[in-house]
């Protein structure tokens, strides 16, 4: 009996910054600058990692640490003025795709049995200005934000549950791949069961992010033929 290919397709969550892009420090310059606006002082920022962390759970810590409370009125003020400097500084940071992203987009995309998507802690209205720049926003059709919830590992189910409402069909975490370059977004995909697959373009070495035990792990995606082999053989 042949595959039925809809019971059979694989849904794949990307990451943007350090997986897709690199905007050249245009969203941290951006988000360092937010503050500095907001809480009249960068002290909040001291001791933060941004790689990996979600743009709400960085307000949250950070008005914590400023002495203010962070209500949802004050989380969305800070982040809508990160928003705005970004629109602009995203234009004047030398970024990049990183290498093999185009191809392996639309070899995947280009596959009926492949679906794309995006899970990222960059707020939906970033994670647009910053694919939209670079050329690659239309390849997703949906996505889990910071918008959804501060914690990076509640956004996988809440992916899953969106790719339902698309497709009108279940895509179980053995055919669901989560894609980043940071030891947490290993931990986002292991939460929910997810496959796992870490690439060492971001700011975590190879040595780093192995020790998190992901499934898959690249140097980078330049060999989009050798991705494609491990983490979408054909049905």
């Amino acid at each position: 009996m042949p595959v039925d290919p809809k019971a059979s397709k694989r849904l794949y969550l990307f990451d943007i910054d350090g997986t897709l892009i690199t905007s050249g420090g245009a969203g941290e310059t951006s988000y360092r600058e937010a503050v500095g606006q907001y809480c009249g002082s960068l002290a909040p920022l001291e001791g933060l990692n941004f790689a990996g962390n979600t743009d709400t759970g960085l307000a949250r810590s950070i008005l914590t640490a400023a002495g203010m409370e962070p209500t949802q009125e004050a989380i969305m003020a800070l982040n809508d003025t990160y928003l705005g400097i970004l629109a602009d500084r995203i234009h004047h940071h030398q970024g990049s795709l990183l290498p093999g992203i185009i191809l392996l987009l639309d070899r995947l995309k280009e596959r009926p049995d492949c679906v794309l998507a995006l899970l990222t802690g960059n707020l939906a209205a970033g994670a647009e200005v910053k694919l939209t720049h670079y050329g690659v926003w239309n390849y997703f059709d949906f996505g889990a934000y910071a918008d959804d919830h501060h914690e990076r590992n509640r956004l996988g189910p809440i992916a899953a549950a969106r790719a339902f409402e698309e497709h009108g069909e279940e895509f179980p975490p053995e055919r669901t791949y989560v894609i980043g370059d940071t030891p947490r977004d290993i931990e986002c995909g292991k939460a929910f069961g997810a496959v796992t697959v870490a690439v060492a373009t971001g700011k975590y070495a190879r040595e780093e992010l192995a020790s998190h035990g992901p499934d898959f792990l690249f140097d980078d995606f330049s060999d989009p033929d050798a991705v494609l082999k491990a983490i979408a053989p054909r049905n």
